[in-house]
């Protein structure tokens, strides 16, 4: 069951539309963005590099640089310290590419995600002591390195933090205490007394900022500044941040850049992921570059992506790309197979009649729990938590829906679990194997969760009707990309429509297009979902006969309600409107 809901916030569009000469429409879905102001309308719409906030504001920042820069001329040895995900991979190689340019005496480590785990610790230090490193920056985290810092304070060894996640807290007497790490500088603007206007950058975005105060320092052309925010752009997408203010401008502009890049190890990646010719846009950046980079660090080492990135060799480029490509193709088929195998012990045990899914699955590989947790919350819509086999116990993640704050509930379950951490919409957990089932229980005993919150709820922009919808209109909303999160992809209702033909394309079935009609005008429509559902939703309704008529193109009964997006299909050198359809349903 689904509940379609339209957003119906009150406003002057019309006016709206007029002082900003923008289509109606586009006046809605900007509203609707809680975009309103005219003046904030523009700088979304005309996005430019020059409203970047000033980096000097974020805190400790400057005394960063300075540090960095005395040490950078005294030849010290520094050492980046990065994480194994998009963003860690981006931020270290920005930061070593900066520091190299500023003739930096730099090295870099990216911790293993299972030997080692996440972020900066303890026999990281002990090396870089041993190493003789003179200082430490931390890339995308160290925010919560307490005691890793407090280490490194005594073994003589500086550091300098760069992150984006949110800051610890304590509990005292019901308020929150604020920890962070004794460092010589913590550079993450989530900090409350930290002044910089925007609080949603990612990893690599937080290095961006130090590296454009480090060249301002070193009278390094901005030119070369502005030329990293193509792979700034990369983890910011790749790290589902809000694509909002300072985010927007850098995926806008990363986005002109990559589709011109120089980069040897991105076009040996493009080419090597069959979209060398294709335009580069938030979808392949967050589908096809981002996977490749991230089933470095999932699968084996992402130090493979972060040498890619550096690369200056073409064939040594190639070969690092297919190794990413055939790591990536490898964690598809884990993933595959550890959901099918989830979904059938899932429903084998009736688990999908509890509010929250608790699946063990002993022989996965961990870095791809996750994963699956997304996708059979996607497919039930109830919070989900996919455990496997660890050195000792389980380990795992969980991925929740809105109305359901995983982090909180865990904080009921803390006495059977081993470590935890997270936030409202995902987690993760260490667990006794013998801790499972009385977890599983403890969970789905204390939720609060209604069917009315697990129901699936399909957000609408705005009911449109068909003779809207043409070229401009098309056009005006594309003044809306990148689309992401906070800025998502527009949806538009229709209702009684009539389903003049339908036809299933490609070899596996998995194209459905629709000629649809309002009684005056007709368009064609195209479905990517699931097809044999609706040939089942059709013909439980309307019978084998009137489906068969729906096929043929013949006289039938079948009138649909759609959510949509419209957009322009060129094929052969030829042009027309069509509507993407994301849900259907009968109309009543």
């Amino acid at each position: 069951m689904q509940k379609w809901m339209v957003k119906n916030i009150q406003s002057n569009y019309k006016g709206i539309s007029q002082q900003c000469n923008i289509n109606e429409v586009v006046a809605r879905l900007l509203v609707n963005r809680g975009i309103y102001k005219p003046e904030d309308i523009k700088k979304f719409l005309n996005v430019d590099i020059s409203d970047l906030h000033e980096a000097s504001k974020m805190k400790d920042l400057m005394k960063a640089v300075l540090r960095i820069n005395d040490h950078i001329k005294q030849n010290s040895k520094i050492l980046i310290v990065g994480d194994y995900d998009v963003d860690g991979v981006v931020s270290s190689f920005i930061l070593y590419k900066a520091l190299s340019r500023c003739g930096a005496n730099a090295s870099y480590h990216i911790p293993d995600r299972i030997k080692e785990g996440y972020g900066i610790n303890e026999s990281i230090i002990r090396k870089a002591y041993d190493d003789k490193i003179d200082i430490i920056i931390t890339c995308d985290n160290g925010i919560a390195a307490i005691d890793q810092v407090k280490l490194a304070n005594e073994l003589g060894i500086e550091v300098i933090v760069t992150d984006h996640h949110d800051i610890p807290f304590v509990e005292e007497n019901g308020e929150r205490r604020y920890v962070t790490p004794d460092a010589l500088a913590v550079i993450n603007p989530k900090q409350n007394d930290c002044e910089y206007e925007f609080k949603g950058l990612c990893g690599a975005g937080v290095a961006y900022k130090f590296i454009e105060e480090l060249y301002k320092l070193n009278d390094i052309n901005r030119d070369e500044t502005i030329e990293l925010l193509q792979y700034v752009a990369i983890a910011t997408v790749c790290d589902v941040v809000d694509l909002v203010d300072e985010n927007r401008i850098i995926v806008k502009k990363g986005l002109e850049l990559l589709n011109n890049t120089n980069n040897i190890g991105l076009n040996a990646l493009c080419e090597e992921t069959g979209i060398k010719d294709k335009t580069i846009n938030v979808y392949t950046i967050g589908f096809v570059l981002g996977p490749s980079i991230n089933a470095s660090g999932r699968l084996e080492q992402a130090f493979w992506a972060l040498e890619l990135l550096l690369s200056n060799d073409v064939n040594k480029a190639k070969e690092l790309a297919c190794k990413l490509n055939e790591l990536n193709k490898e964690r598809q088929d884990l993933t595959k197979e550890g959901v099918d195998k989830a979904i059938s012990i899932i429903e084998e045990n009736k688990m999908q009649d509890n509010k929250v899914i608790v699946v063990y699955l002993d022989d996965i590989h961990e870095s791809i729990a996750g994963i699956i947790a997304g996708r059979i919350r996607e497919k039930y819509n109830l919070p989900t938590i996919v455990l496997t086999k660890a050195h000792e116990g389980a380990k795992g993640s969980g991925r929740s829906i809105e109305e359901y704050n995983m982090f909180e509930e865990l904080l009921k379950c803390k006495d059977l679990l081993g470590k935890f951490g997270g936030h409202p919409m995902a987690a993760g957990m260490s667990i006794p194997v013998e801790n499972i089932d009385a977890f599983r229980n403890r969970l789905n005993e204390v939720t609060t969760l209604t069917e009315d919150d697990v129901m699936v709820k399909v957000q609408i922009d705005m009911g449109l009707p068909l003779n809207k919808v043409n070229y401009e209109l098309i056009n005006q909303i594309a003044l809306l990309e990148p689309y992401g999160k906070a800025n998502p992809k527009p949806t538009f209702g229709m209702k009684k429509l009539k389903l003049l033909e339908a036809k299933i394309l490609g070899k596996n079935r998995n194209v459905l297009k629709l000629k649809l009609s309002d009684g005056a005008l007709v368009i064609e429509g195209i479905y990517f979902g699931d097809i044999e559902s609706f040939e089942e939703t059709i013909k439980l309704r309307f019978g084998e006969y009137e489906y068969n008529r729906v096929l043929s193109g013949d006289s039938n009964h079948v009138y649909l309600d759609i959510i949509c997006f419209p957009e322009i299909n060129e094929y052969m050198g030829n042009k027309k409107v069509q509507l993407v359809i994301s849900n259907y349903r009968i109309s009543k």
